[in-house]
């Protein structure tokens, strides 16, 4: 038996496909760099994180500092002539295509192949006349029109578009703010798998026509029912090669961000059933069901939680809030530590929501503690490194350099994303360079606490209630700054970043 939700964590968007005895899952990432995330999995449930598709952001000049909200939307992945392709839109700019070989990379510069603002969503399809197609969604905030989708005609090798696009489907009526559109053939039959009505309050729909270009039949089947997943959304239609079929889907859960669900799928007269049919003809996810029959044996995996810092490169499950400069930080095997450097802050950054060299990763939990140790050379006052939790609210706890020495502040930032300051919530005195920092999460109640030895812990400062970012969870992670502008930079070394589950 499996428990929902498979991915406890912010993997939003999902589209997943099976290459093979394997599956690949990929999600939106927004301004997080790298970006387009890449999951393995042999039986749908236990997944690893094995590398991004996206090394840097393009363009650059616009990705060089926070645009939360903004950036990769909503992928689609797909494998043909033996290629991976994957299709994202960034819905200021257009609709990017980047190939790969294998899954891991190395993947291909993002192409454009539509300059267009508010098209969103794209996913590519081949059909088994050679043809090649792309259908998207739109945005309202961009493109002054949504609750449509569209489909274009495309080269075979996915890099332009053929033409500027023909509605295949109009929501307005019925299903209103649809989007996230996944096509597929079976039968005769071409399908769209789309969600509608808002991501906290929508539900499933499938369409499906014997011509492309429809006109398409509409059936409603997923939505919340009488269980307590809100707004089961966009997702993909996978199957097993064993005789499965399963859908995948997210729920905005808040601040943990939109977790993923894994619904059993049966084809009735043509028309996929999902989840639990119990409650009538539209289906309800499932809270707990038996495993898929996989072709492979079950591997128990989980993305990467702890990191012990020992490697020569970044762990996977890091990203930064911007494309980042060469010189923010350095993986180091040999001395088996982080090394942050002090980066000056812009004096456009009004606070950590502004400023791009923090390194974070999703919470992969609802109830988890995360201690890191950290020596810090503090060459400057105002310098400063330490662990935060950040959402459009934040909490942070920081050493930093004063006239007085170093001191253990922890920080409270309210509204964050309107730039309001931070504020001292409490401030301990400390006299040596190394310290344990902690944070506990607890449902979202977020508390601090440090050691000087590594044994006995203080709480620190005032708990606060965690807060999703723009389109995303809360994220924790580890930061330094700093107020010199030429010379040699402090710097903070980081032994270790460990999560531990609550009991």
């Amino acid at each position: 038996m499996y428990k929902n939700p498979i991915l406890n964590a912010g993997y939003s968007d999902p589209d997943v496909i099976r290459v093979g005895d394997k599956f690949y899952l990929v999600a939106s990432s927004f301004d997080s760099v790298p970006g387009l995330p890449i999951l393995e999995s042999y039986d749908l449930v236990n997944w690893r994180l094995i590398g991004h598709a996206l090394a840097r952001q393009l363009p650059l000049d616009r990705y060089s500092v926070t645009q939360h909200g903004n950036g990769v939307w909503a992928p689609a992945l797909r494998f043909h002539n033996g290629e991976f392709y994957l299709f994202y839109a960034d819905p200021d700019f257009g609709v990017y295509m980047l190939r790969a070989k294998n899954a891991i990379g190395p993947w291909s510069q993002p192409l454009l192949v539509k300059s267009a603002k508010g098209w969103i969503d794209p996913c590519p399809f081949w059909d088994e006349n050679g043809r090649a197609y792309m259908v998207s969604a739109l945005a309202a905030s961009r493109a002054g029109a949504k609750s449509s989708l569209i489909l274009s005609r495309m080269k075979p090798d996915g890099t332009e578009l053929l033409d500027s696009g023909a509605i295949v489907y109009d929501g307005h009526d019925e299903d209103t703010t649809i989007e996230g559109p996944k096509l597929y053939r079976r039968h005769g039959y071409y399908y769209i798998f789309a969600p509608a009505g808002g991501v906290t309050t929508g539900w499933q729909v499938a369409l499906r026509s014997r011509n492309i270009f429809g006109p398409y039949e509409h059936r409603r089947v997923l939505q919340q029912g009488t269980t307590g997943i809100n707004g089961p959304h966009q997702g993909a239609w996978v199957d097993t090669g064993t005789g499965e079929d399963w859908f995948l889907h997210f729920q905005d859960s808040g601040w943990l961000g939109r977790v993923v669900y894994l619904e059993p799928l049966k084809w009735v007269d043509d028309w996929p059933d999902i989840g639990d049919m119990s409650q009538g003809p539209i289906g309800q996810p499932v809270l707990t069901y038996k495993m898929p029959r996989a072709m492979h044996a079950h591997v128990t995996e989980n993305p990467a939680d702890s990191d012990e810092f020992n490697r020569s490169t970044f762990g996977l499950q890091w990203q930064w809030q911007a494309d980042p400069e060469p010189t923010w930080g350095f993986p180091s095997q040999a001395l088996g530590v982080l090394r942050l450097i002090d980066t000056p802050v812009s004096s456009q950054g009004h606070n950590l929501w502004d400023t791009p060299a923090v390194l974070l990763r999703k919470l992969p939990a609802p109830r988890l503690m995360a201690t890191t140790k950290l020596k810090a050379i503090l060459f400057s006052r105002g310098d400063r490194t330490g662990i935060v939790l950040m959402g459009r609210d934040y909490g942070a706890l920081v050493l930093t350099k004063t006239d007085r020495g170093n001191v253990l502040r922890q920080l409270m930032c309210k509204s964050a994303d309107v730039g309001t300051p931070e504020r001292i919530a409490a401030e301990v005195p400390i006299l040596q360079d190394d310290v344990y920092l902690r944070v506990t999460v607890d449902e979202g109640k977020v508390s601090f606490s440090y050691s000087v030895d590594g044994k006995e812990f203080r709480s620190v400062g005032q708990p606060f209630m965690a807060e999703p970012g723009k389109w995303t969870g809360a994220k924790m992670g580890v930061f330094a700054s700093g107020v010199a502008v030429h010379g040699e930079f402090g710097y903070a070394d980081f032994d270790w970043f460990r999560l531990t589950a609550l009991p």
